[in-house]
C-alpha cells in the first residue's frame, strides 16, 4: 500500500471508514465479530488509517474500533470526531464545539478507544455558535498535552479553514467527495493545497451506489438513512442509475470492479488525498484496498470526469444545513 501525506501526517492512501459497522446502514451492529475481522484484515493489507466518531452508535463504534486495534494501536493513524453530541446541556441534536464540550468528548473517546492519544481529531461539523478560533484554540491545548496529535475539520468551507489554520495547523479536512459528489473541487481543494492541508474524502463510493450493486432501495432496512436520502429516492434514483452504469463500463475496460475504479479515480486526483471507504465485510475491504494497484489511463479518467451528474442533494434538508460549501 502506497502512502500519502496529510499535512505532515503519513497515512496509507486508502483508509477505512468504520461508521457502517455500527451506524446508519442496513445491518449495522449485527455482526461485530465480522467487523473486527474486517479492521484487522485491513491492517494486514497495509491500511494504516482508520476513521470513527463518537456519534457513530452513538459511542459503540469507538468501542468496536478500540477492541479491534487492541495490541496493534501503534500500527494505526486513528481518527475520530467530536461535536455532534453535546455534553454541556445543549438540546439533543444541536452541535457543540465549545471548549468545555471538547474536553469532555476527548476523554470519552480516549477511554472507549483504549488509547492515551488520538492521531487526528476532527470537528465533525462547524458549530455556528462557537467561533472556530475558540474551538481550534481548545484543540491546540490538547495537542500540547499530548492527548491529540493533529487537528482536522469536517465539511468546513474555505473561510473557516483559513481561520482555523491561522490558529493552529490543520492536518486534514474531511468532506464527501466522489464521482457523484464533486463540489469540493471548485472551492475547498484549492485552499487545502495552498495551505498544505490533506484531504480525506468520505463516502468515496457514493454510500455504496458507485459499486453498481444497488439497483433498488427495497433491501434497505428501516433504520438505513439512505431510505430518505434524496439521491436514493424517486426519479433521482432512477436517473442516478445511469451514472453507476457508466462507472461499470469503465471498470470493464480497466479489468477492475466499479468500486475499484471509483477509488482509483479519486486517488488520481492528487497525492494529498486519502479516501476512507467504509465497509463491515472482509471481502469488501480486500476489494477496496486493491484499488491502490489500479492505474487508470488518461482516457479513462477523462471519461469518468464527464460522467452524468448525480441528481439530488447529498443529505436531507436538516443535514444540508450542517454543511459549509
Amino acid at each position: 500500500m502506497r502512502h500519502v501525506m496529510l499535512g505532515n501526517l503519513d497515512v496509507s492512501r486508502v483508509g477505512l471508514g468504520a461508521m457502517g459497522m455500527s451506524h446508519g446502514y442496513t445491518g449495522a451492529g449485527t455482526d461485530e465479530a465480522e467487523s473486527v475481522r474486517t479492521i484487522r484484515r485491513a491492517l494486514e493489507l497495509g491500511v494504516t488509517f482508520v476513521d470513527t466518531a463518537e456519534v457513530y452508535g452513538p459511542y459503540t463504534n469507538e468501542v468496536l474500533v478500540g477492541q479491534a486495534l487492541k495490541g496493534r494501536r501503534a500500527e494505526v493513524v486513528l481518527a475520530t470526531k467530536f461535536g455532534m453530541i453535546s455534553h454541556t446541556g445543549r438540546a439533543p441534536g444541536q452541535l457543540d464545539s465549545s471548549p468545555a464540550n471538547i474536553r469532555t468528548a476527548v476523554e470519552g473517546s480516549l477511554k472507549r478507544l483504549g488509547t492515551d492519544y488520538i492521531d487526528l481529531y476532527y470537528q465533525h461539523r462547524v458549530d455556528p455558535q462557537v467561533p472556530i478560533e475558540d474551538t481550534v484554540g481548545a484543540l491546540a491545548e490538547l495537542v500540547a498535552e499530548g492527548k491529540i496529535r493533529h487537528i482536522g475539520l469536517s465539511e468546513a468551507g474555505p473561510e473557516t479553514i483559513r481561520r482555523a489554520h491561522a490558529v493552529h495547523p490543520i492536518a486534514a479536512v474531511q468532506s464527501e467527495y466522489s464521482l457523484w459528489t464533486r463540489y469540493p473541487e471548485a472551492r475547498v481543494l484549492p485552499v487545502l493545497r495552498e495551505l498544505n492541508i490533506g484531504f480525506v474524502p468520505f463516502s468515496p463510493l457514493g454510500r455504496g451506489f458507485l459499486t453498481g450493486k444497488i439497483r433498488s432501495t427495497g433491501e434497505f432496512g428501516d433504520t438505513d438513512w439512505r431510505r430518505n436520502n434524496p439521491r436514493f429516492t424517486g426519479e433521482n434514483f432512477q436517473h442516478n442509475l445511469r451514472l453507476a452504469d457508466e462507472v461499470e463500463a469503465v471498470a470493464d475496460q480497466a479489468g477492475a470492479t466499479a468500486a475499484q475504479v471509483a477509488l482509483a479515480w479519486l486517488l488520481a486526483q492528487g497525492d494529498d488525498i486519502a479516501p476512507i471507504p467504509g465497509t463491515k465485510r472482509v471481502s469488501r475491504v480486500e476489494e477496496n484496498t486493491a484499488a491502490d494497484g489500479v492505474e487508470l489511463t488518461s482516457a479513462q479518467i477523462e471519461q469518468l470526469n464527464k460522467l452524468t451528474p448525480a441528481l439530488g442533494d447529498t443529505h436531507d434538508e436538516a443535514g444540508m444545513r450542517l454543511l459549509e460549501r
